[in-house]
């Protein structure tokens, strides 16, 4: 196996740049999932280390390896596709080997890494199929056997669940998660879905406009995000942002004005912000908590979505804000057209400046 490291990396198609200054060190065996919307770059990256796209600017290194001028074959990768990408006229066997053949292993080489790749995955009774008798979530164990079967140094995928239904790829999910931890192998894993991402991650990688918004693991992201983008972006439902105006702060707290709550005394530290300064206030669905309205405070329920195992209510933040959404596991008495006031869990409020990044702790709540 083998580590990667991304040294100031940038790409350029022509007068577009993707990809911006990217620094990023991966561990030996980690499992880093680069997650962002569409048109973030992610996909690029992950085609940048596997040496399918060529590299404008900095340095890419695998192991201690500066490899931005190897083709794929020399860089000891395996890459699994969105699309399968699997030959139609071939058995299963004959896409996992065909690789190694092309390669020149030996041909005994080629059937025991095959069997023993097959038995991994469990695809042992289905190797004289094609893929065309083959379910999707079989089709893709056979297209990650085929990048196993090389004995890559690193596995690549690229959104490789995005074909399958729900239920699939909840299933797929749990394979590539155990199989990952049966071969301890360095894996790079692009996908839009951040369910996926906090789910499978050792370490995620948000993308937004070809720069990195920030790496951590699922925890820190979900739980101390550096940006609003972050805080947006990871969590489903999405965090709730609310505009709030500053009114007394330091390093010890701060006070806000937030609209349609009132004031706030919150543990972020505002030093270097004037009194009046326009801030966002982030709330999470599962801390953001229900009253009886009162007076102005008013927010009506335009929605409640009962799962079985917890209840949203949606509730209307006025014309030019999205809908605030409270979840609790117990069923509740809120129904559409009452009105409720908020009340936020003030030890788990973020706030963030103009430019969307996170104020941090007050000094002293911080350090306890």
């Amino acid at each position: 196996m083998a580590s990667v490291t991304l040294d100031k990396l940038n790409k350029s198609f022509g007068d577009t740049h993707i990809i911006k200054d990217v620094d990023l060190s991966i561990a030996d065996g980690e499992f880093v999932v680069f997650v962002g919307p569409s048109g973030c770059g992610k996909s690029t990256l992950l085609r940048l280390v596997a040496g399918l796209e060529s590299i404008s600017g900095g340095d890419l290194k695998i192991g201690e390896r500066v490899v931005n001028d190897l083709p794929p074959r020399e860089r000891g990768v395996g890459m699994v596709f969105q699309s399968y990408a699997l030959y139609p006229h071939m058995t299963v066997y004959e896409n996992m080997a065909f690789g190694l053949k092309l390669a020149k292993t030996a041909e005994q080489t080629v059937r025991d890494r095959v069997i023993e790749t097959a038995r991994i995955l469990q695809l042992e009774e289905l190797l004289e199929r094609k893929p065309k008798q083959l379910s999707g979530g079989q089709r893709q164990r056979v297209a990650m056997g085929r990048a196993m079967a090389r004995e890559p140094r690193i596995l690549l995928f690229d959104e490789p669940l995005s074909n399958l239904d729900a239920s699939l790829r909840v299933q797929m999910r749990n394979e590539i998660a155990r199989l990952h931890q049966r071969l301890g192998s360095t894996v790079i894993y692009v996908t839009h879905d951040q369910v996926e991402a906090m789910t499978l991650a050792d370490k995620i990688v948000v993308l937004n406009g070809g720069r990195i918004e920030q790496v951590g693991s699922p925890q820190t992201l979900y739980q101390q995000p550096a940006t609003q983008f972050v805080a947006g972006f990871i969590g489903s439902p999405t965090m709730n942002f609310l505009p709030a105006t500053l009114r007394e702060g330091g390093t010890d707290g701060c006070r806000v004005d937030v609209e349609g709550i009132g004031e706030l005394s919150l543990p972020q530290s505002s030093q270097g912000l004037a009194p009046g300064t326009g801030l966002t206030l982030g709330i999470r669905p599962e801390h953001l908590c229900l009253a009886q309205a009162q007076g102005y405070n008013a927010f009506e329920v335009v929605n409640v979505e009962y799962l079985g195992n917890e209840v949203y209510v949606y509730l209307d933040a006025g014309p030019n804000e999205a809908l605030l959404i409270h979840r609790s596991e117990a069923p509740g008495s809120w129904e559409i057209g009452q009105r409720a006031a908020l009340a936020p869990a003030l030890e788990n409020v973020h706030l963030f400046d103009g430019d969307g990044r996170a104020l941090p702790l007050a000094q002293a709540r911080h350090a306890a």
